[in-house]
């Protein structure tokens, strides 16, 4: 009788965690489906960078794009505040460009010099420096 007791506990732990899974299983799905919106992007590259609202502004003008601080605070704020105001695409797009104008430089121009274009007139397989 003992092994039949034995069995009926394992059982019963066996369906204990399986309705657990059952039941938690749907929400895991949801988190799986869940997608960042921009304001979590804008979140985390705030965090990763360590910059202020002031600096996200400087940034954002970099891009020629004029935003307050109060406008940048909005989209840091939670979901359910009545102040919150999601991040649009165009306000992440340019934030991003002018995040790489921040840290690589402004764009330097594609068009060759007017030295280089002489040298390549005079001789085409002489390599440019």
């Amino acid at each position: 009788m003992s092994a039949i007791v034995e069995l009926n506990d394992r059982m019963s732990e066996c369906f204990f965690i399986l309705s657990l899974k059952i039941k938690y299983f749907p929400t895991f799905l949801k988190q799986k489906q869940s997608y960042m919106s921009n304001n979590d992007i804008l979140k985390k590259l705030r965090v990763a960078l360590q910059l202020r609202d002031d600096q996200i502004v400087e940034v954002l003008k970099l891009a020629n794009f004029n935003a307050s601080k109060a406008e940048i605070g909005a989209f840091f704020r939670d979901k359910e505040h009545p102040n919150f105001k999601p991040c649009g695409d165009q306000i992440l797009r340019n934030f991003l460009d002018g995040l790489i104008i921040h840290l690589r430089g402004p764009k330097e121009d594609k068009k060759p010099s007017i030295v280089k274009s002489k040298i390549l007139a005079q001789d085409p397989k002489t390599p440019i420096k």
